[in-house]
């Protein structure tokens, strides 16, 4: 029968029941108690359920869920009750069906999840709410009671990256930046490796097509010459292990896209200069699993015997193992074509435990409710009750929370001792008073120092693994605002805040009558909109640090104020305010031609549709300082508060917070430039100082290529010269040629773009 007379409906079923058959096979073929019934039976639910709906791509709704329950199975190892509740997760949400129906047909622990993954993804967040932090803070709220609700997200975001193609592409950049934001670095807290690679490498994909497409390329390229170089530096590796009577895998993992493209930007390399990108494996089947980690061992030993390996570069995961569960030796090994090859050995256990994180072990795992927690779910539980604490103390700025969140969970860890010798897993980058207060709020409140090894060192003294940490404290001790600029965890951050947050309340209050006195004698109205507005010409950000700014007599209201709250100062503002924005140096315009206003979106904007931006239109929009973006980059558009409309760049920290808090303000930004404005790029300069190096520098910027060089700053130390030059050019594709073109001068040995 021609497929093109069969009619969709039977399209549609086969396409479904092929997916569930799949599903049930990856579940059958799990290690879990079959309940094939239970399944099927969410199954035909969640079916009926979203009968005649459709996902933006074309395709039956209920191919959504059964995507995120194959992955919850097979990638992430959960049973039937994750998969029942994966099939079912829309269905509050997207239906008439309630949690109450789902606890009647399916049980009250399905139904405790579905309802957690309800909450996370439902609410009706204001345009001004930070919708995904306050998310996040339900998402982390109800994890805190059963994992699986977590795992599940994870996997649902697995599948809306692995199908973002259908999206718009403000829409891409929103789902993108919030995954790299949250659920990459949770994914990978929780010890899902495969997932969160895959997680950064469609972001990447989304928010950076072109140099995703060009890594993936090179990578292609240089294939057989990684496979050549694996197999003659595995064959004596093989011979060693044979002889040694080892059952084993040698695996060769490649660096993904995106970390390899985090690389180059972070140490300004480019794609040849990673030494990295290939790294070797062994997995072995110990012959007793006790003895597993002395294995590790006595395999490190005799491969080093066979390569010299790298004094700095050892890495032992197996002793301390990383708090996501991660165990495994990683040592550099010298090829014998002169590259530094990453070789890790690890157990087949721990090569279970790092793909699928020991998330997927959990204590809920069928048929193992009521056995005791084994050592990596204690680990877990700490991870929560960390949550728990920060929770306790909510932070006023969800955005803030967000940012504490991550920087407490996803750190990676050091170890240090108390003076009894108990070992504290802390972040790294932290410091004596991040010690402390991760012992008691008091001790944190009064600590005035601390003995690091015994000797003396100031509370902002940053500890390394070894450590042994004596904290002390004074009674007449007070926290001070100043803390809050060297701590780093979030429990330091968040006690601090909430101590400052009570002492300030006076100072605000004050600050507060302060306003509303000097208003009332200038016969102006108070109201919240009136603060702002004077918080903002003090270039002040949230009212209450406007308040405290006014109780501590550091501002002073005077006649500009009430000329700014009048529009005296408008005048003013309009000459040179908003020039800042403008990122444009050279143009054709003539002096008497008057400045464009800025674009203000109206109600009704297609937020959908690309922004073009022209010579004619580019000094409508906003260009804030934190990322320069210039014609060629990969950027998008803000709308703020004032509905103008801000430029960044997709890889900006700042864009990175606004696609993750204010999704449906990101516009999809496209260049149509021709080359007759310029603006300032910096390329960064390294090598070997000589003679008239600079100058055939200079004469390749400014003769080959036309170039306007603004400024040159130079530095030489023993023979090696580091510097910048700050370029007038057109646009990014005048940087890359640039860049090409001083490759060919020798003793340069580092050239990139500074961001």
């Amino acid at each position: 029968m021609d497929e093109d007379k069969i009619p969709q409906e039977e399209l549609d079923e086969k396409l479904v029941n092929d997916a569930f058959q799949e599903l049930l096979d990856s579940y059958l073929s799990s290690r879990h108690r079959k309940k094939v019934d239970l399944v099927t039976k969410a199954f035909n639910f969640a079916r009926q359920a979203h009968k005649g709906v459709r996902r933006l791509s074309g395709e039956p709704y209920i191919m959504h869920p059964i995507a995120v329950a194959l992955i919850a199975c097979k990638e992430v190892g959960l049973g039937s009750t994750s998969i029942c509740s994966a099939l079912l997760h829309d269905v509050v949400e997207d239906t008439d069906y309630t949690v109450e129906d789902i606890e009647n047909i399916f049980g009250p622990k399905i139904a405790q999840i579905v309802d957690g993954l309800t909450k996370i993804s439902g609410g009706i967040f204001g345009e001004q709410a930070s919708a995904q932090a306050e998310n996040f803070k339900k998402l982390l709220l109800t994890m805190s009671d059963d994992i699986r609700v977590i795992l599940i997200k994870i996997c649902d975001r697995l599948h809306n990256m692995r199908t973002l193609e259908s999206q718009p592409a403000n829409k891409q950049y929103k789902i993108a930046g919030e995954t790299l934001y949250i659920y990459a670095p949770l994914a990978n807290r929780l010890g899902l490796n495969k997932v969160k690679s895959e997680l950064e490498n469609l972001s990447f994909k989304f928010e950076h097509p072109d140099e995703y497409a060009s890594i993936s390329k090179k990578l292609e390229t240089t294939q057989k010459q990684r496979e050549k170089l694996f197999d003659e530096f595995t064959k004596p590796i093989r011979e060693a292990l044979d002889g040694m009577h080892i059952q084993y895998e040698l695996k060769q993992r490649v660096k993904t896209p995106y970390s390899i493209w985090n690389k180059m930007q972070n140490k300004h390399v480019t794609f040849e200069e990673i030494y990295d990108i290939l790294a070797l494996r062994i997995i072995f089947t110990p012959r007793v699993r006790e003895e597993e980690v002395n294995e590790c061992f006595n395999i490190y030993v005799a491969i080093s015997r066979i390569y010299k390996s790298h004094p700095d570069r050892l890495r032992d995961w197996l002793s301390h193992p990383k708090a996501n569960g991660y165990q495994a030796l990683h040592v550099t090994l010298m090829s014998k074509t002169g590259q530094w090859i990453e070789v890790q050995i690890r157990s087949d256990r721990m090569d279970e435990v790092a793909e699928q994180g020991f998330a997927a072990h959990w204590k809920y795992k069928d048929g193992l409710e009521d056995e005791e927690y084994t050592e990596d779910e204690a680990e877990l539980n700490d991870w929560l009750r960390t949550i728990k604490e920060i929770l306790d103390d909510p932070q006023p700025d969800a955005m803030d929370f967000l940012d504490t969140i991550k920087l407490n969970l996803f750190a990676s860890e050091i170890f240090v001792f108390t003076p009894k010798g108990e070992i504290k897993t802390m972040p790294t980058g932290c410091t004596a008073l991040d010690f402390a207060f991760s012992i008691h709020t008091f001790l944190g409140s009064h600590c005035i120092g601390a003995k690091v090894n015994h000797k003396l060192v100031p509370l902002s003294h940053k500890l390394k693994s070894g450590d042994q940490v004596e904290i002390l404290t004074s009674k007449s001790q007070h926290v001070s605002p100043s803390w809050i600029n060297f701590v780093s965890t979030a429990k330091a951050k968040a006690k601090i805040q909430a101590i400052i947050r009570r002492d300030n309340r006076e100072v605000q209050k004050k600050g507060e009558e302060i306003l509303i006195d000097f208003l009332q004698k200038n016969q102006q109205e108070y109201t919240s909109a009136v603060a702002d507005q004077l918080a903002e010409y003090h270039d002040i950000r949230k009212r209450n640090d406007f308040f405290v700014a006014l109780g501590e007599k550091k501002v002073l209201l005077g006649e500009k104020d009430i000329d700014e709250l009048t529009g005296k100062n408008k005048k003013d503002h309009e000459e040179g305010g908003w020039l800042k924005y403008v990122p444009f140096i050279g143009s054709k315009k003539k002096k008497d031609e008057p400045q464009q206003e800025l674009f203000v979106v109206p109600e009704k904007f297609n937020r959908k549709k690309p922004i073009f931006i022209t010579e004619a239109n580019i000094s409508q929009y906003k260009f804030p300082g934190c990322c320069h973006p210039i014609p060629g980059d990969d950027a998008l558009g803000y709308i703020d508060n004032k509905n103008q409309i801000e430029i960044h760049k997709r890889n900006c920290p700042v864009a990175a917070k606004l696609k993750t808090s204010f999704g449906n303000r990101i516009l999809d930004i496209k260049w149509d430039m021709h080359k007759t404005l310029y603006f300032d790029a910096t390329i960064r300069l390294g090598g070997i100082d000589r003679v008239g190096l600079l100058n055939e520098v200079t004469q390749i910027i400014s003769a080959q290529m036309n170039v306007n060089i603004h400024t040159v700053n130079i530095t030489c130390e023993d023979g090696i010269f580091d510097g910048s030059i700050e370029l007038r050019v057109h646009d990014r594709d005048d940087v890359k040629t640039i860049i090409n073109n001083l490759k060919g001068v020798p003793d340069l040995k580092e050239i990139s773009q500074i961001m």
